[in-house]
């Protein structure tokens, strides 16, 4: 059965409040031509959207953290296919069957779907032609602030997700209105450039017509509702990834000036779930604990392998373990580390930590997934605005946070060391967020210094010794799994069973698979 969050405020459906009390509805009593005929019912399907976030992020990690320098396969002598399945992504060697690649994508896609229906029935829509929303009239009994706000927060669900697939895959389908199966053997892949257009329009439409109240005069009911700031924030990230750095410094100002965001006093407090859609946070995705579907399993997953109840009740999987050289590269004085990593027993066996929350029931975790925050902000205007004193200023507020001295100017001197100031303050002080794989592609047009393909060879030198040279027979050596990686294993494959569906077209898979 499909499920959706519904959250009662006066007889209307709003997302989730602070106390995040929600019920299940049953999608599949419904139709769409039925469905969507007021406010509520549209209310009702966002709602299903937000919770349509979830699925996908359940394989996120796996082709983002994992990739990345941050974590490994935990346990490398394993011969299990799950584990090999994990190994295989962490080592740039995914087959084009790959069952999380696929989930990843399908989930995605179906979520697409649901948001496209929201935005149909309210007639708004996008036209590739022009590369520009428009919005209609519609014979949904709606008020048009209400429509503006409901339709900009599916807009930005919209390109939140194509972001994603376009940084993972490369060119890939779009699918901006409702299809049919039958349309849908007609449409082939569109390039990268025509899929970040529609991300443009989508947020741009966000921010014209999403809420705009400062952070302090959100309703609680509404904290955790996509805004017209978080669609600024997400849109200047696309603007720096394709290096239209001069485009995201004055939404990012505005942000930073505006908003009323801003950064919360100690590390750990962001990731409170006493403290959930506090201050810095701008976008979400949101669980809820209590037996009743919509828990998250993440505590589960990452709490170290066999360790009992030792970390977490139920055991943990043992999942995206920290690797040693993100363990070592914190600073002794840096209060980041205690809150992102753990150790667990007398070998130290890492786990990440502030993704970690006591729970009653296996996979059943309160913590929500942070998506957006406003630390981010202060690092990508600083990126945007290159080597200057008032990057580092910025770059100090979070190192100030984090127990350590400011960057001086005069030993940040030259913009390959602001570079390499910058690259490692993010990768710390995202850890285990989904951040750091997708920050290492967006500097390999951005930078002058770092290189993804380098870094990640680089990580795999720094532990060959203790994790990928244990790898079972045949025995890898470092030349071999370094050869792994290549600028075109930088995109995952298109799932083959897209290929293989289709019998109108030929679908091109990426190179390199």
């Amino acid at each position: 059965m499909k499920r959706s969050i519904n959250i009662f405020l006066a007889g209307i459906f709003l997302l989730a409040s602070c106390k995040k009390n929600i019920e299940l509805y049953p999608l599949s009593n419904v139709t769409t031509a039925t469905f969507y005929k007021n406010t509520i019912d549209i209310q009702t399907a966002l709602i299903g959207c937000y919770n349509g976030l979830q699925k996908p992020l359940l394989e996120e990690w796996k082709m983002s953290e994992l990739r990345s320098d941050n974590a490994i396969m935990g346990n490398p002598a394993s011969k299990s296919v799950p584990n090999r399945d994990l190994s295989d992504l962490d080592l740039f060697i995914p087959n084009t069957s790959h069952q999380g690649i696929y989930n990843f994508w399908i989930s995605t896609y179906a979520n697409i779907r649901n948001v496209n229906l929201i935005l149909n029935s309210l007639n708004v829509n996008y036209s590739q032609s022009s590369g520009a929303m428009t919005s209609e009239a519609s014979t949904v009994l709606i008020a048009e602030k209400d429509k503006k706000e409901l339709s900009a927060e599916a807009a930005f669900i919209r390109a939140y997700h194509y972001f994603n697939l376009v940084r993972q895959f490369g060119g890939v389908f779009l699918v901006h209105e409702p299809l049919s199966p039958f349309d849908a053997t007609s449409m082939n892949r569109t390039s990268a450039a025509e899929i970040y257009k529609l991300i443009i329009a989508d947020l741009s439409y966000a921010i014209a017509n999403g809420a705009s109240l400062k952070y302090a005069s959100i309703p609680a009911t509404s904290l955790g509702r996509v805004n017209s700031w978080t669609a600024k924030a997400m849109l200047a990230k696309v603007y720096l990834t394709l290096n239209r750095k001069a485009d995201a410094i004055p939404l990012l100002n505005d942000v930073i000036a505006n908003s009323g965001y801003g950064l919360v006093a100690t590390y750990g407090d962001i990731f409170s779930i006493s403290n959930e859609m506090n201050k810095e946070i701008l976008f979400a995705i949101r669980y809820k604990a209590g037996g009743i579907g919509l828990g998250s399993p993440f505590p589960n997953y990452f709490a170290p392998e066999l360790s009992g109840t030792a970390v977490i009740i139920g055991d943990g999987s043992g999942f995206n373990t920290p690797a040693a050289d993100l363990n070592l590269g914190y600073a002794a004085t840096d209060l980041r580390k205690a809150i992102s990593i753990g150790e667990y027993g007398s070998t130290k066996i890492l786990y990440p930590k502030k993704m970690i929350s006591p729970v009653s029931i296996v996979n059943d975790a309160e913590n929500d997934w942070i998506v957006l925050r406003y630390a981010d902000v202060l690092l990508m205007l600083a990126e945007a605005q290159g080597n200057s004193p008032a990057s580092l200023a910025l770059i100090n507020q979070t190192r100030k946070r984090a127990g350590l001295t400011d960057l001086l100017p005069a030993a940040v001197n030259t913009v390959a060391l602001f570079e390499k100031e910058l690259v490692n303050e993010r990768k710390l002080e995202f850890a285990f967020e989904n951040i750091r794989w997708y920050d290492l592609l967006r500097y390999n047009s951005t930078m002058t210094t770092i290189n993804a393909v380098q870094t990640i060879k680089n990580h795999y030198g720094a532990i060959y010794a203790v994790h990928y040279g244990k790898y079972p027979s045949p025995q890898p050596t470092l030349a071999q799994i370094q050869a792994y990686v290549t600028t075109d294993r930088l995109l995952l494959p298109i799932p083959q069973r897209e290929i293989d569906n289709n019998t109108t077209l030929k679908i091109p898979q990426n190179p390199g698979y």
